[in-house]
């Protein structure tokens, strides 16, 4: 070493340093030297200040071995001593890899970072750095440390596969910075960080194992999300299962208070009709009592009248019921013995129609058998209360009741009239034409109503009319 660091001075180094004795001599020195000598302190080559990022190197007299100094303050004797500088500036490295087989014969291409710079701190990494770069460029030094990671990161390419690189990286950076610290630190550089940046091939390999892996991705996406759908179905079922069951609930609980509500209904329907019947019932009673004593006043004063004609009627009764036996009761008989036998014969099967109806009938009859029921008491009620008055008053009950019935028998007789759309007259010459003839044909036919009564019935109008009243 310290033949390597010998300074052995020549001519210009020997000017260079009378200069700090003879600082006003300014000669020409010829093609091989300088063309002037620089005026500078006396004291400039005495003393050295250093960046941190720099380390002098000083060798010389006295100086065995060299001394080393990272950045700070040195004293330098001149034309004794020499003093060189290397630069201690972290380097970045731009490591790539062209088309390296892997394991499996698959060329790659790798660019990695690399943060590398010489070790000042440890003196024996900074002695070997000095040893190896002094007086080179930190182009120099940058290429130099380039050459040997590119080298550990092609070795460390061929013993992994793709899938390793690509898949690990931390792994494959790992192992770089592992090998080429060993290496480098030999040289006295330090490997600061090494960063694995890009991959890439010419094959499109690694975009077909993007695209398994992309494959297997969107797989497992739409089978989560088949399953977050399925998952999310089955709550939405669920929850519009317990809403219908809710609904359900609601409408029974609103059925049930409506059904409440129609039998309270019902009841308070009955009680009023109830009520009703019996307040209308009462006013009939009381109509009824009215008409009685007007009855019994008018009644008495025909009661002297009708006494007088009682002989008379009781001999034309007698007259026209032999009448009326001989014309109407003899032929009656026969005819009603000729439909008791049509009738007998229909009977049977009448019964089989109306055994099949009634079960019907009945099932409706009970159905409305409750809704009829009280009406029906009603009307029982008031017909029990018109029975009782008829019962007190029979004859004049049988003419009411006759008298009642008149203009529908009238209405029924005079009915064909009514829906004929022309009618034609034919006049003799004499009495009335046109409306008049239609008239007088209309009140003839009412004329013979009377008459028309008492052979169908038996009872003359005219007798129960001119009878004295007789109550049970």
């Amino acid at each position: 070493m310290r033949a390597a660091l010998v300074w052995l001075l020549g001519p210009r180094q020997l000017l260079e340093s009378w200069k700090v004795f003879f600082p006003l001599l300014q000669l020409p020195l010829g093609p091989c030297f300088s063309p002037v000598v620089q005026m500078r302190p006396w004291w400039s080559p005495l003393y050295h200040r250093h960046r941190s990022s720099l380390a002098p190197h000083l060798a010389g007299f006295c100086r065995s071995p060299p001394v080393m100094v990272a950045g700070g303050r040195v004293f330098v004797l001149p034309c004794i001593q020499q003093i060189q500088r290397i630069s201690l500036n972290t380097l970045t490295l731009n490591v790539k890899s062209e088309k390296v087989y892997t394991r499996h014969g698959v060329p790659i291409s790798v660019t990695g970072i690399a943060q590398v710079k010489i070790q000042g701190q440890n003196k024996e990494m900074l002695a070997a750095a000095c040893q190896m770069f002094l007086g080179k460029t930190e182009a120099e030094i940058a290429h130099i440390a380039l050459e040997t990671l590119e080298g550990h990161q092609r070795a460390i390419m061929a013993h992994m596969t793709v899938e390793e690189i690509y898949k690990d990286r931390q792994k494959f950076s790992e192992q770089v910075f592992k090998v080429a610290s060993s290496d480098l630190v030999n040289m006295g550089i330090s490997v600061v960080s090494y960063t694995l940046k890009d991959i890439h091939d010419d094959q499109d390999y690694l975009h077909s194992l993007g695209k398994a892996r992309t494959a297997q991705v969107q797989k497992d996406a739409r089978i989560g999300e088949a399953e977050a759908k399925r998952d999310a179905g089955i709550r939405e079922a669920k929850a519009k299962q317990e809403k219908v069951s809710a609904q359900y609930l609601s409408e029974i609980e609103m059925a049930k208070a409506q059904r409440d509500y129609e039998l309270k209904k019902a009841a308070y329907d009955i009680e009023v009709n109830t009520r009703r019947a019996q307040a209308d019932l009462a006013y009939q009673l009381q109509v009824a009592k009215t008409k009685q004593q007007i009855e019994e006043q008018r009644v008495q004063v025909q009661v002297v009248e009708r006494a007088q004609q009682v002989a008379v009627q009781e001999q034309e009764i007698a007259r026209r019921e032999k009448e009326l036996e001989a014309r109407v009761r003899k032929p009656a008989e026969a005819e009603r013995y000729k439909l008791e036998r049509l009738a007998e014969a229909e009977k049977s099967q009448l019964i089989m129609q109306a055994e099949a109806e009634a079960e019907s009938v009945r099932m409706r009859g009970e159905a409305q058998a409750f809704a009829i029921g009280a009406r029906a008491r009603a009307e029982a009620e008031q017909m029990a209360k018109k029975a009782e008055a008829f019962q007190l008053y029979q004859e004049a009950a049988q003419l009411d009741m006759l008298l009642e019935k008149l203009p529908q028998v009238a209405e029924e007789i005079s009915g064909p009239l009514t829906s004929a759309n022309k009618i034609t007259m034919v006049s003799s010459g004499s009495g009335a034409v046109g409306a008049a003839k239609v008239t007088g044909e209309v009140l003839d036919i009412l004329s013979r109503l009377p008459e028309s009564v008492e052979r169908l019935t038996g009872i003359s109008i005219s007798q129960v009319n001119h009878k004295p009243l007789r109550t049970a």
